[in-house]
C-alpha cells in the first residue's frame, strides 16, 4: 500500500491524497506536478520515473489514512 505523502519534497505544497496532482517514483519519492515537470519526470533522489500517483478516497482512505510526515525540508 502507499504511503500517500502529505506534500511535495521540493517546494511543500499539500498534496492530500484524494486530489489528482502528484506525481511519485517506485520508493514512493512524492512532488507536485509543477516540480515533477521541472524536474522532467524523473526523481532526483532515485533517478527513476515520477509518474501520476492514483488517488485514495472514501471509505479506503479512511480505513488507510494518508502519512501526516511532511517530507519537506524547507
Amino acid at each position: 500500500m502507499l504511503e500517500m505523502r502529505p506534500d511535495c519534497e521540493k517546494c511543500g505544497k499539500d498534496l492530500p491524497a484524494n486530489v489528482h496532482g502528484a506525481f511519485i517514483c517506485s520508493f514512493e519519492c512524492t512532488f507536485c506536478a509543477n516540480c515533477a515537470d521541472k524536474l522532467d519526470e524523473i526523481c532526483p533522489n532515485c533517478g527513476g520515473d515520477l509518474l501520476d500517483r492514483p488517488l485514495r478516497e472514501g471509505a479506503a482512505l479512511a480505513k488507510f489514512p494518508a502519512s501526516t510526515e511532511r517530507k519537506h525540508k524547507g
